[in-house]
């Protein structure tokens, strides 16, 4: 038998396969995290993840400690959260709450919001005052029962959080609930699912698990005009919350979703540089940014977060006051011909600007009704 040798065909066609590196998703920014002094998690493990109160259960909790009870609110809010993580303020140190919550931020980047059980009017602020200005973004939720808050005398906890202009604190008034604060986390938790038209606002929604408070129409005026939140009756048996503020004014879900797409931005355009053997720093080059931001955008657009309108902020390069945003976004960027020499070396693209049209929402409305005989 004769037998032939066959050459290589990789000396014709070299075939070279590449395998794509897996890129980390952004962070979902739905996970609420529950402080307190329990003993039934280690300072030395400071966190754990639960994803029901089942789960907690079946991990040493007994369930009369004052995180399951916040957590049993946090589950039951509509749509649901999917996971809770606790941890651990170290009492016998003794370790303040604030600690506690700077501890669980070192320990885990993986909470956005975050609650803590019992804590003072002191506390309160602290923690107000660090999540200000916390990396990770950070939503903090607390709930009071000072009578002062509803009588609309000062000092109160609510006037104190609204004069500091805090925008990432979100406070409920409860006289009889102590952990309202907890379900307004599992509420705004479980809404953000990024899913299509899930865009939603805190306004007039149910918690789950939380009687409302029977309070005077100037009670509650008080509590808003502090810029605080509070679950009552309106109506006919409308059982409400309202307004769905946070301490400087702002809607929570503006604040929430800002902090969507800035990390759904960041880490669009980190995996294309990771992604790509080279970005050229050309005006195809920033384009191509320019494109992976768009579907970020596109996505708000989707949720909801982001619509068609007019632009009513500032000249920004060729966008002037006045123009219609078609897509809800524009994204413009510099030439790379304006680089100094100095940005060219250190492969710094130039400016990029990501102007975007809010949605909004309807809260109040003014109808008139004609009649005619």
């Amino acid at each position: 038998m004769l037998y032939v040798t066959a050459q290589s065909l990789s000396n014709i066609v070299n075939v070279t396969v590449s395998v794509s590196p897996s890129l980390p998703a952004a962070p979902s920014l739905n996970v609420g995290l529950i402080v307190g002094t329990s003993t039934v998690i280690p300072t030395s493990q400071r966190i754990a993840t639960y994803s029901s109160t089942t789960d907690m259960l079946g991990s040493g909790w007994k369930g009369t400690e004052p995180e399951f009870l916040a957590a049993e609110v946090y589950f039951s809010q509509s749509p649901a959260p999917t996971k809770v993580m606790i941890g651990r303020q170290d009492a016998t140190v003794p370790e303040t709450a604030l600690e506690a919550v700077q501890a669980c931020r070192a320990a885990s980047n993986g909470w956005y919001g975050v609650y803590v059980c019992g804590a003072a009017d002191s506390d309160i602020e602290a923690i107000a005052q660090y999540v200000q200005s916390a990396q990770p973004q950070t939503m903090f939720f607390y709930d009071t029962s000072d009578t002062a808050v509803a009588s609309g005398t000062t000092p109160n906890i609510m006037s104190a959080l609204q004069g500091a202009k805090y925008s990432r604190s979100f406070g409920v008034y409860s006289a009889t609930e102590q952990y309202s604060g907890a379900a307004a986390m599992g509420l705004a938790m479980g809404s953000n699912t990024g899913l299509a038209n899930s865009a939603f606002t805190m306004a007039y929604k149910s918690l789950v698990g939380v009687q409302p408070d029977n309070l005077t129409t100037q009670q509650v005026n008080n509590i808003l005009g502090w810029n605080g939140n509070v679950y009552t009756i309106y109506g006919n048996g409308y059982e409400l919350l309202v307004q769905g503020r946070m301490a400087d004014g702002t809607p929570l879900d503006q604040v929430l979703y800002l902090d969507v797409l800035t990390v759904d931005i960041q880490t669009a355009v980190m995996n294309a540089l990771v992604s790509a053997p080279k970005i050229p720093l050309t005006d195809s080059g920033v384009t191509t940014l320019m494109n992976v931001i768009g579907v970020v955008c596109d996505q708000a657009v989707e949720t909801g977060f982001l619509a068609p309108g007019v632009w009513n902020g500032p000249q920004i390069l060729t966008l002037s006051p006045g123009a219609n945003l078609s897509k809800g976004y524009q994204i413009l960027a510099e030439k790379v011909s304006t680089l100094t020499q100095e940005q060219i070396q250190q492969r710094q693209a130039p400016p990029i600007y990501v102007c975007v049209k809010l949605a909004g929402a309807i809260e109040h409305a003014i109808i008139g009704v004609q009649v005619s005989l």
